[in-house]
């Protein structure tokens, strides 16, 4: 997480929404990172989330990330959960709830549909604090 809430960190310095995440392999290892690039690239898609798990796939050659973790500051969107859910990735940690937009078990639970084809493993509340804190100190000052 402390790797996610750096790139968190370059994100909220270069004016975006201070969310970043980063994919592990199965073998714990740090294959790919992203943030928030939505303002730099007017791409309503570059979430945090949607960048590390593209470049994660482009790391192994493969979009199946099967035994990957995709660790985030910020509960994940509906766009994202699903994404995490097409990817197939075997977990997804994230550290602050997002009450208003949360798609990992706050407003809705994307990722432990059962109708779908696939339930990653959820770990929240990982650094909490500091991540929501990030997000609640760039708002504020906004």
């Amino acid at each position: 997480m402390r790797h996610a809430l750096d790139e968190a960190a370059q994100a909220a310095s270069a004016g975006e929404v201070p969310v970043g995440a980063v994919v592990l392999g199965p073998d714990g290892a740090l294959l790919a990172t992203g943030r928030n690039e939505r303002e730099a690239t007017d791409d309503p898609t570059a979430h945090a989330e949607v960048l590390a798990l593209r470049r994660a796939a482009a790391a192994l050659g493969s979009w199946r990330l099967t035994g990957c973790t995709l660790v985030v500051t910020l509960e994940p969107c509906t766009m994202c959960a699903g994404a995490l859910v097409q990817s197939r990735v075997a977990r997804v940690v994230y550290g602050a709830r997002d009450e208003k937009a949360g798609a990992v078990g706050s407003l809705w639970d994307v990722v432990r549909d059962r109708r779908l084809n696939h339930r990653p493993e959820v770990i929240h509340g990982v650094l909490e604090d500091r991540c929501a804190g990030l997000l609640t100190a760039f708002f504020r000052e906004r």
